[in-house]
């Protein structure tokens, strides 16, 4: 059924079928992932994750934590007390097994990332009877395709809103659908350094021509600002002055990027920056706006997944020195139902 009776200026609404999860990955085809395993031609891979403690404390997000890891309890006694190991003997003495396990805590979008379209609605007037009403892609609803959960006043801060969880648009879509397919290179560093700079539409197109970069429908749209290099020589000791104030990343607040995110046809955007955009610190709409307007854009309106906090040094030294922006991209999230994002291990295959 349609949820919507008005979709927002912009947005594609509808375009994928009234209940549709997935957004643009609908244009990562079978003809995508062999136009990515078409770019394999060395064999050589980069890992694309931070380790997922990093970047170290809360100073990027405080209601993001590092994760927790310990080992799990074996009748009630911790497998790690001693050694973190467990020998079987103490169960069967003709046992030689000795067997390490162990759990996490984990803040899902604390390091390299990826963001459902669960993760950033708006307040939008979709039944269009004057009135704005939480929603999300496709014109899913707050409090119900996204539940935000029963209060629990006794439980555990992790544990304190029972049942929260997104019924529809949870990350578990694109695990699903299988995000594999062909990656693009755009090498912000190259053209700007460590400097902080909000690249718009104009800015943007110089590099494309610069580095003849060309961007087709269903590519998988990476941004190497180095912001992610900054945060691994912190070596998790972040420093917010630093790290506010470094780095490229794109202007939400640029009506013609916005156009051409979706006139260019990518399916996902991801980066190794905070955000991918940069947050504004300045109004410069009238009210009501968006403090993300590239999020708005791209989670809300358009179907299109971000991601975050990526690593791309190394991949992105190679595609320069051999003039290729191209490559095969394996990048799933966990398949956690009801969740709004995912910690992500991507890799990049040349």
């Amino acid at each position: 059924m349609q949820r919507w009776k008005q979709r927002p200026d912009g947005s594609n609404w509808g375009e994928f079928g009234p209940d549709d999860q997935r957004g643009r990955m609908n244009w990562v085809t079978p003809a995508k992932v062999l136009q990515g395993v078409a770019e394999v031609k060395e064999g050589i891979t980069f890992c694309l994750s931070l380790p997922l403690d990093y970047p170290g404390g809360r100073v990027l997000n405080p209601r993001r934590s590092p994760p927790r890891l310990a080992p799990t309890l074996r009748d009630g006694t911790s497998a790690g007390a001693q050694n973190f190991c467990w020998p079987l003997a103490n169960d069967d003495p003709d046992h030689t097994d000795v067997v390490s396990d162990d759990l996490v805590l984990l803040t899902l979008q604390y390091s390299t990332q990826w963001d459902s379209f669960a993760h950033v609605g708006s307040r939008f007037d979709a039944d269009g009877d004057g009135k704005r009403e939480i929603v999300f892609y496709n014109g899913y609803r707050g409090g119900s395709d996204v539940r935000p959960g029963v209060e629990r006043k006794d439980a555990e801060p992790w544990a304190k809103y029972e049942g929260a969880r997104a019924e529809a648009l949870g990350i578990q879509n694109l695990a699903e659908h299988g995000a594999q397919g062909r990656g693009v290179m755009i090498d912000l560093h190259a053209h700007f350094g460590r400097a902080r700079k909000a690249v718009n539409y104009d800015a943007l197109m110089r590099v494309l021509e610069a580095d003849k970069v060309e961007i087709e429908r269903g590519d998988m749209v990476c941004l190497y600002t180095a912001f992610a290099d900054l945060i691994l020589e912190l070596n998790k000791n972040p420093d917010p002055q630093l790290l506010h104030n470094s780095c490229s990343g794109l202007d939400g607040r640029d009506d013609r990027l916005l156009q051409w995110i979706s006139d260019s046809g990518l399916a996902c955007l991801l980066a190794d920056n905070y955000a991918v955009e940069l947050i504004p610190t300045s109004l410069t709409k009238p009210a009501p706006h968006a403090m993300m307007p590239l999020h708005e854009h791209c989670l809300f309106k358009n179907g299109i997944h971000l991601g975050e906090m990526w690593y791309f040094r190394e991949l992105a030294a190679w595609l320069r020195a051999h003039a290729r922006s191209r490559f095969l991209l394996t990048a799933p999230p966990l398949r956690l139902p009801g969740a709004v994002g995912s910690p992500a291990t991507p890799i990049a295959t040349v």
